[in-house]
């Protein structure tokens, strides 16, 4: 009976669900991305794959508690540690005061996709899975560019990353992501590895931005990419002879010359522009592992039928946007084979014949 109601007890007493204390410390939340590792092997081998040099600033992305932070400061310069939760920034002051990494350690407290990134060498962070998109194109807008970031993921966001033409997971992030940087896929994390444990497994990337940055307009660059995975099994002839494409493409080819721009003056203007590697930021869609295609495909059928024809000056545009594709060989092949260089060399067909996507 004794041992029942000491049971009883600590039913009562247990924390929810969401919040749980593990080992008398800070209770950690789920709902807000709060996994921390607890395997101090896995640690050590995320910091050994960082490359960090005693002269390195690093930037730590959601530290918790300072697991990571730990090995980091002993490896690197110092520390920059980017925390939303104030009960986190609190225990991991407490943690490292007096020490003697303390001079080398900043915390910043605030929400990392809103505050002012300082210089870093390189990121290594285990960060909340629901800002994986917007926090890796912020790193990769952010100036001067760092060496390397070793991040942990969600595995299926981190396959996406490191998909390859014709994989059944390679899609509009892979490619925006893949023009700005080299990905490479580093070790898988099982969900057992952390306290809580998540819903599912993870997987550590290295991110190695690219310099130069590939001479395009981002802007145009994510035009053209998102119509062409819209419905990235059907063939790119499938796809621009559209009503809706081939007015949207007219409408913008009209717009230019009624304003009498210099494309390849405005092209150059745009090419690096930071403020462009935003908009490749918007990835929620390609966050689903629902397969549409069969449904893509009827709704394509329906549009189809509805060509452009009626009208001389839209069936003269239509004969012009198919004439690019023939002439580059496109007009049969599907976006979700075609390689960087395919997609660079489709967008300057395009602008070369004066049409563009932005």
């Amino acid at each position: 009976m004794a041992g029942g109601k000491i049971q009883k007890k600590r039913h009562q007493q247990a924390a929810p669900p969401q919040q749980q204390r593990w080992g008398g410390g800070v209770p950690f939340e789920k709902s807000k991305g709060q996994h921390i590792l607890k395997n101090p092997m896995l640690v050590d081998t995320i910091v050994h794959k960082s490359g960090i040099k005693p002269t390195d600033v690093v930037l730590e992305i959601g530290p918790g508690t300072g697991n990571l932070t730990k090995k980091l400061l002993e490896v690197a310069k110092s520390v920059v540690a980017v925390e939303l939760d104030p009960r986190m920034v609190l225990e991991l002051n407490r943690r490292f005061q007096g020490t003697p990494h303390s001079n080398s350690l900043k915390v910043i407290q605030g929400d990392v996709l809103k505050c002012e990134l300082p210089y870093f060498d390189i990121c290594v962070a285990n960060i909340p899975y629901q800002i994986s998109s917007p926090l890796t194109f912020k790193l990769l807008a952010h100036r001067p560019a760092f060496r390397c970031a070793v991040i942990m993921f969600q595995r299926e966001f981190a396959m996406r990353l490191v998909a390859n033409p014709g994989d059944n997971l390679y899609c509009r992030l892979s490619v925006n992501t893949q023009l700005l940087a080299r990905i490479s896929h580093l070790l898988k994390v099982g969900r057992n590895n952390f306290r809580p444990p998540p819903k599912v497994d993870s997987s550590v990337v290295r991110i190695e931005p690219r310099r130069p940055l590939p001479p395009v307009s981002f802007k145009e660059w994510d035009g053209m990419v998102r119509l062409c995975f819209n419905r990235k099994n059907k063939t790119l002839g499938s796809i621009f002879k559209q009503k809706s494409v081939i007015s949207l493409l007219e409408k913008n080819y009209r717009t230019l010359q009624a304003l009498q721009l210099n494309n390849k003056s405005q092209l150059e203007e745009d090419k690096v522009s930071l403020e462009d590697v935003a908009v490749l930021a918007d990835m929620v869609e390609d966050l689903s592992m629902g397969n549409s295609d069969e449904k893509d495909d009827q709704e394509m059928e329906v549009e189809d039928m509805d060509m452009v024809g009626e009208d001389g000056n839209d069936a003269s545009f239509k004969a012009i946007v198919l004439g690019i594709l023939k002439q580059g060989d496109f007009a049969e092949k599907r976006a979700a084979k075609l390689t960087q260089v395919d997609f660079l060399y489709l967008l300057s067909l395009f602008n070369k014949a004066g049409i563009h996507f932005s």
